[in-house]
């Protein structure tokens, strides 16, 4: 195994917060653990080389880098109390309130798709017959193009989905010869998918946009004066009166953000 120094170590750590957000303090034996055979297939000896590699920022190093270092493990409908909520509260007030009749949702680190395409099985099966009546967008983003290019196939194992309600399964997904799940066309049109660094400004025309904003399970990763900065201009791009979903583990400092906290990770911006 390829050891990291100290200050090899002390310099990682300090690109990746301030590039990414991702905070590695105590992941020193993960690092050498998942990068140490990478460095050899790349004819390395040190971390030195290595860093000085992704110190040019080229797109596939650190895409590998990433995916290495954190865990893109998701699936269908995570989390079934969101759903209950998602269904039973926000899209009847949606639909309730909706002057121009849009539903505009965010993925902000959507990994390989599974979240986004639940959005998108879940608004179809709210609106039901009246879905024509409706412009539905959901944007997903994920600093990954790996993981993006999963998702846009739209093509899953069926463990993948072993949480979703059985009729979704049926009429939006179809099982391929080969015993993968191919999501349907009507849904994969309704998402759009982006690359998106978490550390940037909220482009502008994200602002006061979405109902819904789904960030969940990936702020475990960044420290505390990382998250409460995210979460603050996540509540510039939510309409007022919108939703933030966050994971189960995560939470939000309630006095350092103007969300008011409705439930066990899910917080709204006031009206």
């Amino acid at each position: 195994m390829i050891k990291i120094t100290d200050k090899e170590f002390d310099e990682l750590v300090k690109f990746m917060q301030k590039n990414y957000g991702i905070n590695l303090i105590k992941k020193r034996q993960l690092i050498e653990g998942r990068l140490s055979n990478y460095l050899r297939q790349k004819e390395m000896t040190t971390f030195t080389e290595y860093i000085k590699l992704i110190k040019t920022m080229n797109n596939d190093e650190i895409t590998m880098l990433i995916n290495k270092l954190t865990t893109n493990h998701t699936y269908f409908y995570r989390e079934d109390k969101h759903y209950k909520i998602l269904k039973e509260t926000i899209l009847p007030e949606i639909e309730k309130n909706s002057r121009i009749k849009t539903i505009d949702f965010w993925s902000a680190g959507c990994s390989s798709g599974e979240e986004p395409y639940t959005n998108a099985m879940a608004i179809d099966d709210f609106l039901g017959n009246k879905k024509s009546l409706w412009r539905v967008n959901l944007e997903a983003t994920d600093i990954s193009q790996k993981v993006l290019d999963i998702a846009k196939k739209g093509e899953y194992k069926e463990d993948s989905l072993k949480d979703l309600p059985a009729g979704w399964k049926a009429k939006y997904t179809k099982k391929t010869p080969e015993g993968l799940y191919l999501v349907s066309n009507d849904i994969k049109k309704k998402v759009n998918y982006g690359i998106f660094n978490l550390m940037d400004n909220i482009p502008m025309k994200y602002k006061n946009k979405f109902d819904v904003l789904w960030c969940r399970n990936v702020m475990i990763y960044f420290d505390l004066e990382t998250k409460t900065k995210l979460v603050n201009r996540f509540y510039d791009a939510i309409k007022p009166g919108g939703y933030l979903f966050i994971g189960h583990s995560e939470t939000v400092q309630r006095d350092k953000t103007k969300f008011k906290y409705i439930c066990p990770a899910v917080y709204r911006k006031e009206e």
